[in-house]
C-alpha cells in the first residue's frame, strides 16, 4: 500500500493545487480497487473533452500503462494448446488488462437509441445494458451537471453500482449523487480538464500498481 500512496503524493507534488482532492483520490482508488479484485468492470462517460478523457481512462486500464503486465502460465499454456502456432504469438504478446468501456464510442447504438428513444439517456441505456452490481460508473463532467451523465449516475445506483465523479470545483447535482467526487480546484472548463488528466493518470498507475506491479516477468 505504501508504494500505492507514493503515486498520490508525486501527483500532489506535481500539482500542488490538487492538495485538496488527495482524500477523495484516494476513495475513488479504494473502489476501483474493491471492484475490480472482484473481478468487476468500469464504465466511463463524460462529453466533448470529457468523452475524449473517457476514452484515454480506458485505454490506460485495458493494456500496459508502464508495468508489462505478463500473463500468467496457465493462461499462457491454454492458449497454445487452443493453437500452437497462433497461441504462442498470443502468449507473448497480449497483456493484462482491467476491463473498462468508454460509453461515448458506441456510434451505431447511440445514433439508434438518439433516433428512437431520449437522446440524453443514451449513457443510461448502456449503463443499464452494460453494468451490473459491484461495476463501477465514472462520469467525467467539468460542471457536474451534464444531464446525460446524470442519468447514467441513477441508472447506475439502481443496477447496484458505485458511481464516481470527476468535476470540477463546485458543488453540483454530480458531487451529490456520486459516492465519491473527485472535484479539481478550478472553474473555467479547460482548466479543470488540465487537471482531470493527471488525476485520473494516477489512479490508473495506482491500480496498475496493485493488480500487476508484483507479477514477475516470466
Amino acid at each position: 500500500m505504501k508504494k500505492i500512496l507514493l503515486h498520490v503524493d508525486l501527483l500532489i507534488e506535481r500539482y500542488p493545487a490538487l492538495e485538496s482532492c488527495k482524500d477523495d483520490i484516494l476513495n475513488a482508488y479504494y473502489l476501483l480497487e474493491e471492484s475490480y479484485a472482484n473481478e468487476n468492470k468500469l464504465l466511463v462517460a463524460g462529453n466533448g473533452g470529457s468523452a475524449a478523457d473517457s476514452e484515454h481512462v480506458v485505454g490506460e486500464l485495458m493494456k500496459s500503462f508502464k508495468l508489462p503486465r505478463k500473463l500468467d502460465k496457465e493462461f499462457k499454456s491454454k492458449l497454445i494448446q487452443e493453437d500452437e502456432e497462433l497461441g504462442l504469438v498470443l502468449s507473448k504478446n497480449l497483456q493484462g488488462a482491467l476491463p473498462a468501456i468508454a460509453l461515448d464510442g458506441h456510434l451505431a447504438l447511440s445514433t439508434a437509441y438518439m433516433n428512437d428513444c431520449e437522446p440524453l439517456l443514451c449513457f443510461a441505456q448502456q449503463v443499464n445494458g452494460f453494468g451490473n452490481a459491484g461495476d463501477i460508473f465514472l462520469g467525467i463532467s467539468t460542471s457536474g451537471n451534464s444531464k446525460n451523465v446524470l442519468y447514467a449516475a441513477v441508472t447506475a445506483h439502481a443496477k447496484g453500482m458505485k458511481v464516481i465523479g470527476l468535476t470540477g470545483q463546485k458543488e453540483s447535482k454530480l458531487s451529490e449523487i456520486a459516492d465519491v467526487c473527485i472535484k479539481v480546484p478550478e472553474t473555467e472548463t479547460y482548466m479543470i480538464q488540465e487537471l482531470h488528466l493527471p488525476v485520473y493518470h494516477c489512479l490508473c498507475l495506482m491500480l496498475e500498481d496493485y493488480f500487476y506491479g508484483e507479477i514477475e516477468d516470466e
